[in-house]
């Protein structure tokens, strides 16, 4: 552990770097950092609560608006982080992976001028949870927006819907071997491990950066003839340079180790589903956001993730993020390809 920085007291004392500060965003980063506490404490004694498998409210699984399964832990998380931003006067609206809408987040209850707070939050409560039943690592990811609307009305889809260069911040949770929260708000990436035994999150790695070097890449490769013109070639040369392939089915866990070690995450477009599987709201643009502070690169296909505009809440996009050197590398396959049909 460096130091003995907690993730409040860090929070804080970047306040600073920002002229005009409120302590708005940093008490919804703090407020972020308490529901990961709360699903955490689930993730760990899911074997033992009860909450493990399908869920299943009336004898039948349900499924998210996304047509998944959603597993126990889905909604406990779903619920944890909703029930706690929801109490954040910071936060004006919520979209979720696992809800079909925005929830409008009202405070005038609590007194005059409350209103809807400025900031929105995108969330993946808990991202690669079928893995949780074979005791594989689970993660929450986040991008909290400004608000464009008034704030004396509901925050509306355009809130939500803007390019991940405009985040204020964005994180992620990998509930792992140890739980580590890390996140930016666009002054560079840092990481915090949570330790038990005193309930808090403490500063443990600084200053994260992708290595110059990628040592591996991700790729669910059961795909791999299916994907896009390009994509094929790349892995192959992959595998010739030595990089190694590791991919869990974790996107934040993926994610997580290619930060630390240097690498690249594919999930490309396949043949009758070009528009891929990770959704920009909840994944990709919070990710493309890291990534971009910690020195690497993200893509959807040709286009630089960082800028794309979103037009759905529930839009769904192919993914290249990691080392930069690396997405130079395969977005030039990619055009090559394309050159040569």
């Amino acid at each position: 552990m460096i130091g003995a920085i907690t993730l409040q007291e860090f929070v804080v004392a970047r306040q600073v770097e920002f002229a005009g500060a409120t302590g708005d965003l940093s008490r919804l980063l703090t407020d972020i950092g308490t529901a990961a506490k709360m699903v955490n404490r689930h993730v760990n004694r899911a074997g033992l609560s009860g909450i493990l498998g399908a869920h299943e409210p009336d004898g039948h699984s349900s499924t998210n608006v996304q047509g998944e399964a959603q597993q126990k832990l889905d909604v406990y998380a779903d619920d944890t982080f909703h029930r706690v931003l929801r109490s954040c006067l910071k936060v004006g609206g919520l979209v979720s992976e696992e809800q079909p809408g925005i929830l409008h987040v009202d405070h005038s209850s609590r007194g005059e001028g409350r209103g809807y707070g400025k900031y929105v939050v995108c969330i993946d409560p808990l991202d690669g949870s079928s893995n949780v039943d074979v005791n594989i690592s689970v993660g929450t990811i986040f991008g909290i927006h400004c608000r464009k609307s008034p704030l004396h009305s509901p925050a509306t889809a355009d809130d939500f819907l803007q390019p991940a260069s405009d985040l204020v911040a964005a994180g992620y949770v990998l509930y792992g071997s140890s739980t580590m929260l890390v996140y930016s708000t666009g002054c560079g990436v840092n990481g915090f491990t949570f330790d038990p035994s005193i309930g808090e999150f403490f500063l443990s790695h600084p200053d994260m950066r992708f290595p110059d070097t990628a040592r591996v890449y991700s790729m669910n490769e059961s795909y791999l003839d299916e994907a896009i013109p390009g994509v094929k070639p790349y892995v192959k040369e992959c595998r010739s340079r030595g990089l190694t392939a590791r991919y869990t089915g974790a996107l934040v866990a993926d994610f997580h180790r290619n930060l630390i070690h240097g690498g690249i995450y594919l999930y490309p477009g396949l043949e009758g589903k070009p528009e891929g599987k990770l959704r920009m709201l909840y994944e990709a643009q919070p990710l493309a956001f890291l990534a971009h502070q910690a020195g690497g690169a993200t893509r959807c296909h040709h286009h630089d993730l960082l800028h794309v505009k979103p037009t759905a809440l529930h839009q769904r996009t192919p993914l290249f993020t990691g080392n930069k050197a690396e997405v130079e590398r395969l977005v030039a396959m990619l055009m090559e390809a394309v050159e040569n049909v």
